[in-house]
């Protein structure tokens, strides 16, 4: 059907019908109760989980400097905005907040600028040039239910876990709980930690390893509601029609946020022992809402799944797995720092304060202060389940991804014995429950199986 016919039907064919007045449709009170609710989401919201406070508009300026692109004077109309949200002036916060907007498409970069000098890829295949790349390891197949279960658990223990400190410091958490050894209220599966990675899934199963972006992106589409940060942005452009790699990088401030990051495991536990393939499905999956450091995130979680099958040395393939992503780049710089001050430090405490010194200036959903809270929780876990989830939640940010992505990697590396049940058992007495319009609930075992198919997939092609 051509679009003219399906138009002109409408027009020639509907006999006119006259409408009772309270049936007229120019009421606009509820479009603008929405639109004033998702304005001061970006201004003044609070995480699910944990309360804790964010200004996503604050964070857009924040991260765009962080990666040295100079902006004008934005000062007094930050002030202004967020005094508007507090007022609950809808009509002058959207005027600001266009302002804002305006002064962030104007942003150029700074060449001087430390960020600026480090090497930032814009596709896969000049990534890939640039890394020696391990042989394909072969992973028995007796093993993988029972791995592949222990990842899934070790996601969904990491996520409920860490749902409750996500926002805070690592003194504020230390503070008001002391070393975290128990879930510190009824857990839960209702979160975003997961959510991107059924997506993926889903698409795998579809497509095996021909999957492309834009079929990944379709699945966000039709099974996401909404997003967060880059995620939010990504799935605007999408349904606006802008497709992969844009949708994460044409104005897109979060782009190098932990989005991506959070959602790497999946990409390595569908080709098990395969670090490569893991990166080239990371790259896919990230470049739909970040890019540069954003996508090196995830490509850097996706190896140490992949690679977390074998046997050997957890210390030592963590540290493999940091030379896989180039010196040359601002992320692989704060996984070699955090890496050094692990192998410098006694313990996590003294190696985060050498790492968290110097991202005061990034939010505590950019990629590289959680990047090196994974490095620390990992080095000094002692392939412990119950040590590497305390120091995750004792380092703070953004705790439930972190803790999702590293207990992931122990599971797949030691099966659902490190897993003790009081973690387990609550999360396994009923369904997982999504936010998504499909699955809005699934069981644990179907996940399992669906990973199961995928990996059978990603041998068969």
């Amino acid at each position: 059907m051509r679009a003219a016919q399906h138009t002109a039907h409408l027009l020639r064919e509907t006999a006119p019908k006259l409408r009772a007045e309270e049936d007229q449709t120019w009421d606009a009170s509820q479009l603008m109760r929405h639109q004033g609710a998702e304005l001061m989401q970006f201004w003044a919201s609070n995480a699910p989980g944990s309360g804790a406070p964010e200004c996503l508009m604050a964070g857009a300026l924040q991260s765009l400097e962080n990666k040295g692109f100079i902006l004008g004077d934005y000062g007094q109309l930050l002030r202004q905005g967020l005094a508007a949200a507090t007022d609950g002036d809808i009509e002058a916060l959207l005027r600001i907040d266009m302002q804002l907007r305006v002064l962030m498409r104007e942003a150029h970069p700074d060449p001087d600028h430390p960020s600026q000098l480090t090497s930032r890829f814009s596709d896969w295949d000049s990534f890939a040039a640039e890394v020696i790349w391990p042989d394909d390891l072969v992973i028995d197949a007796v093993i993988l239910p029972d791995r592949i279960r222990a990842g899934w658990l070790g996601q969904l223990v990491g996520a409920a876990a860490g749902t409750a400190l996500e926002g805070y410091t690592a003194e504020q958490i230390a503070k008001a709980f002391g070393p975290v050894t128990t879930y510190l209220r009824t857990p839960n599966t209702y979160n975003d930690d997961i959510t991107f990675e059924l997506a993926f899934l889903e698409a795998y199963l579809d497509h095996g390893p021909a999957v492309t972006s834009r079929d990944i992106a379709a699945n966000w589409v039709g099974m996401i509601p909404l997003g967060w940060s880059a995620e939010g942005v990504a799935l605007d452009h999408l349904r606006r029609g802008v497709m992969p790699p844009l949708s994460g990088s044409l104005n897109n401030p979060f782009d190098e946020w932990i989005g991506a990051q959070m959602r790497g495991a999946i990409c390595g536990m569908v080709v098990p022992g395969r670090a490569k393939e893991a990166a080239r499905l990371a790259w896919l999956d990230a470049e739909i809402s970040h890019a540069g450091n954003g996508i090196l995130g995830e490509v850097f979680n996706a190896v140490l799944c992949a690679l977390a099958f074998a046997p050997g040395d957890l210390r030592d393939l963590l540290a493999r797995t940091v030379t896989m992503i180039p010196e040359t780049t601002e992320y692989g710089q704060v996984i070699r720092h955090a890496l050094l001050s692990c192998r410098a430090g006694p313990d996590w405490q003294t190696a985060w304060a050498a790492c968290d010194s110097l991202y005061l200036d990034y939010n505590w959903i950019h990629a590289y202060p959680n990047a090196a809270a994974q490095v620390i929780a990992l080095w000094f876990g002692d392939d412990d389940f119950d040590r590497t989830l305390e120091i995750l939640c004792g380092l703070g940010h953004d705790v439930d991804c972190n803790a999702a992505q590293m207990l992931c990697v122990l599971g797949l590396r030691y099966g659902s014995g490190v897993i003790d049940a009081r973690w387990s058992d609550p999360l396994l007495a009923g369904d997982i429950v999504t936010y998504m319009r499909r699955p809005q609930t699934l069981s644990f075992d179907r996940l399992v199986r669906k990973t199961l198919d995928a990996i059978a997939r990603s041998r068969s092609s």
